[in-house]
């Protein structure tokens, strides 16, 4: 955990209350230290961003988990026009 603080220019606190915000789950070692995965290194690097920003920690959290599900919608949705053959969406002159 303290690597994981230290490449991300944060504390071991921060990373452990995005851990308890659950917005990421560290694997354990045998030594019941904190692991992390690059892809969860880049979410939390993205939650400092906000934080620095000014945003309350567990907003920060929220705000990635929505930007996560509409980054989703969007790649659905322009799978879904694809499949149409339309490339403008539904409703739109």
């Amino acid at each position: 955990m303290g690597r994981a603080a230290e490449l991300l220019g944060t504390t071991p606190g921060f990373l452990r209350a995005i851990g308890e915000a659950r917005l990421i789950t560290p694997l354990r070692s045998e030594g019941g230290h904190r692991r992390y995965f690059s892809y969860q290194l880049r979410i939390a690097a993205r939650v400092r961003g906000l934080v620095d920003q000014g945003t309350p920690i567990d907003a920060a959290c929220r705000i990635n988990v929505l930007e996560d599900q509409l980054e989703e919608a969007q790649r659905v949705n322009a799978e879904y026009r694809r499949a149409d053959g339309s490339s403008s969406p539904s409703g739109a002159a």
